[in-house]
């Protein structure tokens, strides 16, 4: 739970193994890169048990239902490139590649306006189990509280070189912080 719920945006990198009870911090990460030939498995049911602690549950969160109950039901190995495909991770590369990818998307979550980021990231995770209107209230609410408290004011600089100097295009490109 610490982790799922660090302030801060979490990425796991993976590179070899990870089965069982591995899937549990795997999927308490914000995001994830794989090697591409890494090895997942939920082998307990090979063993004559269920997935211990909350892996299924972790599963749940992650993985659609057809690709949960198949690896937990068959215990078959699977590797990176089925992972991504199954949006376990959100993307897989050559070992050659792992380190410099995650450590890319690392650089860029902390180049981001960290207010921002924690108000994003806290508001995705628990509106998710919200129904709509109270999403909508904590959501506008967390909105109001990431402007009070963002001493960068990203929500005004990011406004004023848009509209007013048209320096940036939201979609395609985040606002300076010079």
């Amino acid at each position: 739970m610490r982790l799922s719920n660090w302030s801060k945006p979490t990425v796991a990198m993976v590179n070899g193994w990870c089965f069982g009870g591995a899937f549990t911090p795997l999927v308490a990460c914000d995001l994830a890169i794989s090697d591409v030939d890494a090895q997942y498995g939920l082998s307990e049911i090979n063993w004559g048990i269920p997935p211990g602690g909350v892996v299924s549950r972790a599963l749940a969160a992650a993985v659609r239902q057809r690709d949960a109950l198949y690896f937990i039901m068959t215990g078959e190995p699977f590797d990176g490139r089925r992972a991504a495909e199954m949006r376990l991770v959100n993307e897989a590369v050559p070992a050659a590649r792992l380190r410099e990818r995650t450590r890319e998307l690392a650089l860029k979550l902390a180049s981001m306006n960290p207010v921002v980021m924690r108000a994003a990231k806290v508001g995705y995770k628990l509106a998710q189990e919200m129904p709509w209107e109270q999403a909508e209230d904590y959501l506008y609410a967390k909105l109001e509280q990431s402007q009070f408290l963002d001493a960068e004011r990203g929500r005004q600089k990011g406004m004023a070189q848009f509209l007013d100097e048209k320096a940036y295009r939201p979609g395609l490109s985040a606002y300076s912080n010079d």
